[in-house]
């Protein structure tokens, strides 16, 4: 099986692919789904495929899915075409564990067809078994098999894909960018931007409504401004009351504040004068500048706009938090001028 695996490695186009009609499984097929569906269906091989339970597997930490943020709503037609074929059609890829490993298997490709049999063997359909394919692959082959299918997968977040790439330069290519950019067919310049989302502080994806919404062209503009130490905390302190704001709104079943709103805030919040230095910090709410907080002779003062729209249980938080933060900062002597 590794033979016919490292063919598909060596055949199959980075290039972007227009999605195929729905088929097997009731999902459009990534060209490597339709190498395996034919592959298990082929007269001769079908023989080479087994059936195992998705609890004999662990799922192999070098793919980019995430794998707990699978749902039965995210997976809805699968699960259905599932249970309706009784089986997946499309065989998953594992390989044997070490000796002594809890699970006899470790999957490589098919998370999603995973999640499906094991919920449906939990719901009602304890008799369906995952159809798999074992190959005798290397960690970094396993990644780049594993890359290909979920380029084409739309539910693969570009953070998701970003950090598992910042996790495999190292883990599989020494470090050296350069050659994983070729070992998976990507410039340079395509892999240091997803690599530099990658390193989004967490304060900064939490600000975002979901990791979908956080993509390699925020990245792009907030990156350069991270490197500087002043305008790096100002920007995290945004970060950090957005992302408390997002919370609240979630909480409350209200539309969250969308990504270019997001990545207006934070470049303003960067880019605004240090409050320490006697320039103003803008207070926002929703999509809205409702005030500034400023430095004055002994101590903050806050100018306020209130209309009959603003929800003012909203504002005293946000106006609570801006001024806890105002006031560590200016307890902080400022850098020195380079």
């Amino acid at each position: 099986m590794g033979g016919f695996v490292r063919d598909i490695l060596t055949t199959l186009s980075y290039e972007p692919h227009p999605a195929e009609a729905a088929g097997v499984d009731g999902e459009a097929l990534s060209r490597l789904d339709q190498r395996l569906a034919g592959f298990a269906q082929g007269s001769g091989r079908a023989r080479t495929a087994i059936s195992i339970r998705p609890s004999d597997c662990s799922v192999w930490d070098g793919n980019p899915r995430d794998v707990p943020g699978l749902s039965a709503e995210s997976c809805r037609s699968l699960i259905e075409s599932i249970a309706q074929e009784d089986g997946n059609r499309i065989p998953v890829l594992v390989r044997h564990n070490a000796p002594g490993a809890d699970h006899p298997y470790q999957l490589l490709v098919g998370s999603r067809r995973r999640f499906s049999v094991d919920w449906l063997n939990h719901n009602g359909r304890p008799e369906i078994r995952l159809t798999a394919l074992i190959v005798d692959l290397t960690d970094e082959e396993a990644f780049r098999l594993a890359d290909i299918e979920n380029r084409e997968r739309e539910d693969i977040t570009e953070l998701d894909r970003a950090r598992s790439y910042q996790n495999a330069v190292d883990r599989f290519y020494g470090g050296v960018q350069s050659r994983m950019a070729e070992a998976l067919n990507l410039s340079n310049s395509q892999l240091s931007r997803l690599l530099s989302l990658a390193q989004m502080p967490d304060e900064v994806v939490n600000a975002f409504a979901t990791r979908d919404e956080l993509r390699v062209r925020h990245s792009e503009v907030l990156t350069p401004l991270l490197r500087r130490a002043e305008q790096r905390e100002r920007l995290l302190v945004s970060a950090r009351l957005i992302g408390e704001e997002q919370q609240r709104l979630a909480a409350g079943g209200e539309r969250m504040i969308p990504a270019a709103t997001v990545l207006a805030r934070l470049k303003d919040a960067a880019k605004e004068g240090d409050i320490r230095r006697g320039n103003d910090r803008p207070l926002v709410l929703g999509d809205a500048r409702v005030g500034r907080i400023r430095a004055g002779r002994e101590g903050l003062a806050v100018d306020l706009l209130v209309s009959e729209e603003t929800d003012i249980d909203a504002l005293l938080v946000i106006l609570r938090d801006a001024l806890i933060d105002s006031r560590r900062l200016l307890s902080v002597e400022p850098e020195p001028a380079a």
